[in-house]
């Protein structure tokens, strides 16, 4: 059956290894708010693919057919506007390795649609990019977007902290707090040299900070300088905040680096739990009791790990 896609309907492709995979899941389902059945999946949610560390592509569907011959008679449809433009196959799907399409095959099928295509093609610097893939049975096609990936000059910072969360982990944790940043005003209580911040203000999230340490402020504050961001970074305790804010993120601290009690630990997430509606706990272990006592509901979990070190983050209400 031929058929013109009626709906906004996206298709996503990403990647991860095996120690971030429970990390990359968490991120997925809160920015599309269920969960992703595998490496390739359809949804009716717009997602900028540059936000997330782990998806690859987006195809924005103009058309769908049950084989290639339906999609090549309605790619003849497309209007370039006098752009030049190049067509991708896709090579994430879902296909058994029986029916793998190869990469001579692939490239065929580029040439078939682009033959198609009223305009000017362009390998090299095409105005227009076009995506071609199969899932579940059927075919797809449309406008093709790659992750720019511009968070990875944001590794190299001017300050570095050991045991700041590395660049990936602060990312998805600010996806997973602030899954649709339009109006969302968030602060980062403890937020050491500003990771979380940078990830957060590349996005162009609204994130304040704060941090009971003042050369570590003065770290956070220039991070964010480096990488021609504005925000306010205060210096002192999480106790003395007194604007609310919609979402925090908490990255404790912990015994195993810094010298911290137990009760200094729980004063923290009873100050969270004052200040946040919504909060992404970052900790190297669960913490479900003491996170509980201090008045929060944890809706979802996860797992990021690297070698024998993991960090737990856990989204609370």
């Amino acid at each position: 059956m031929q058929k013109k896609s009626e709906k906004n309907t996206f298709l996503y492709t990403y990647t991860c290894s095996e120690d971030e995979l429970s990390l990359c899941q968490m991120e997925l389902r809160c920015l599309f708010g269920e969960e992703v059945p595998s490496s390739i999946f359809k949804s009716e949610v717009e997602v900028d693919v540059s936000r997330s560390p782990f998806i690859k592509e987006r195809i924005d569907v103009m058309y769908e057919g049950d084989s290639l011959p339906e999609i090549y008679d309605q790619t003849e449809q497309v209007e370039l506007g006098g752009k030049t433009f190049k067509v991708i196959f896709v090579k994430t799907n879902d296909l058994s390795p029986a029916d793998k399409i190869e990469y001579d095959e692939r490239r065929v099928i580029e040439r078939e649609i682009g033959l198609r295509i009223e305009g000017e093609a362009d390998v090299n610097h095409p105005q227009l990019v076009y995506g071609i893939v199969t899932l579940g049975g059927r075919w797809y096609f449309g406008a093709y977007h790659k992750n720019k990936a511009t968070w990875f000059r944001q590794m190299k910072k001017p300050r570095s902290y050991s045991i700041a969360l590395s660049t990936r982990v602060a990312r998805a944790a600010v996806n997973i707090a602030v899954p649709n940043p339009e109006g969302v005003r968030a602060i980062d209580p403890c937020c050491g040299i500003g990771t979380v911040m940078v990830e957060a203000l590349s996005m162009g999230i609204n994130m304040v900070g704060r941090d009971i340490n003042p050369q570590i402020a003065i770290g956070a504050r220039t991070n964010i300088a480096h990488f021609g961001f504005t925000s306010e970074v205060t210096l002192g305790d999480i106790a003395d905040i007194t604007e609310h804010y919609d979402v925090a993120i908490v990255d404790m601290p912990y015994n195993l680096y810094s010298s911290i009690t137990p009760e200094e630990q729980f004063a923290i997430l009873v100050n969270a739990r004052r200040i946040a509606d919504r909060v992404v706990i970052v900790a190297i272990e669960p913490m479900d009791e003491m996170i509980t006592e201090a008045g929060f509901t944890i809706i979802d979990r996860c797992e990021a790990k690297k070698g024998l070190f993991s960090r737990h983050l856990m989204l609370c209400q």
